[in-house]
């Protein structure tokens, strides 16, 4: 995956998704390992979606065969990461297989582990096709705010967070996080795609989505409890465990839904699933995380 200069939609912005792009392109330091980088944001620990959106590319470029495309990935977060350092990443190649690849990739700082991916490559090949529907009457992405203007009465409350640049596009289909009263139906909608115009290259957009994924994931948790994590200081929440299968192709900067539920929450931990369709409803990618959500003096 090279370095990019995507097209912005929005050329008197500035350019988070080139940000994001180079925050994806890692160094190479040796045979098998990868060095990355965090951005410089006042953040207490490195963001999920970056590691596993990195270790996704760390784990591609050792892949061969440009035919061979990601199909799933399971991750599991072990250490909170620290953003004031670099990330090296060591790949395994454990498998070259006649139609699939594996790859497992280890995130180490400070001299120990905080991350681990193990990801599967395959070959499309032909076979049986079925899917589940996307939802009916959901709003056109393009009629509802972006998120400047939905969260701009909450400005004050989000602080600097709000001022952010942010190189994914995402919008509500229901009410956001901060609004949110009592407790709620346990699923969330959220159209989301990168904010730019990126190469044809099947690799960055699987590590971009990659990203995103763990952006709104884990909060669907927290619906039918009434709780934000937005505005509730004695929530401690942190992904545990995060994955991913690849149905079909699709670009991430063109519109996607994230269809969010949770189907339990217990012993401090909570369960989020996610699918991902297209904008013509083809189902392309399925997620998965369970998370800690801790209350703290309850």
């Amino acid at each position: 995956m090279p370095p990019v200069s995507p097209r912005r939609r929005n050329s008197d912005r500035s350019r988070p998704l080139d940000d994001l792009v180079a925050l994806l392109d890692l160094e190479a330091i040796e045979v098998n390992i990868f060095r990355g980088v965090s951005p410089d944001e006042n953040r207490q620990r490195v963001f999920g979606g970056q590691v596993a959106g990195q270790a996704l590319v760390a784990a591609a470029r050792t892949v061969d065969d440009p035919g061979r495309v990601i199909h799933s990935l399971h991750a599991y977060f072990l250490r909170p990461g620290d953003p004031t350092v670099p990330i090296l990443y060591e790949v395994d190649r454990i498998r070259n297989g006649k139609s699939f690849t594996t790859r497992r990739v280890v995130a180490i700082q400070h001299g120990k582990a905080i991350f681990n991916l193990q990801a599967s490559f395959h070959r499309a090949e032909p076979g049986l096709d079925h899917q589940e529907p996307m939802g009916p009457d959901l709003p056109d992405p393009e009629t509802l705010p972006d998120f400047m203007t939905r969260m701009a009465p909450h400005k004050e409350l989000l602080g600097e967070w709000y001022d952010l640049p942010r190189p994914i596009d995402t919008r509500y289909v229901d009410t956001i996080p901060v609004e949110r009263r009592g407790p709620q139906h346990p699923q969330q909608r959220v159209w989301l795609r990168a904010d730019g115009r990126l190469p044809d290259d099947p690799v960055l957009h699987a590590c971009l989505l990659t990203y995103a994924s763990d952006m709104t994931l884990l909060d669907t948790t927290l619906l039918p409890h009434g709780l934000s994590n937005w505005t509730a200081e004695q929530l401690q929440m942190a992904s545990l465990d995060h994955a991913m299968w690849f149905h079909r192709p699709f670009r991430a900067d063109e519109w996607l839904l994230y269809d969010q539920w949770t189907p339990s929450t217990s012993d401090a931990r909570g369960l989020a699933m996610g699918h991902i369709f297209t904008q013509d409803g083809r189902l392309v990618v399925t997620v998965v995380q369970e998370g800690l959500i801790r209350v703290v003096n309850p």
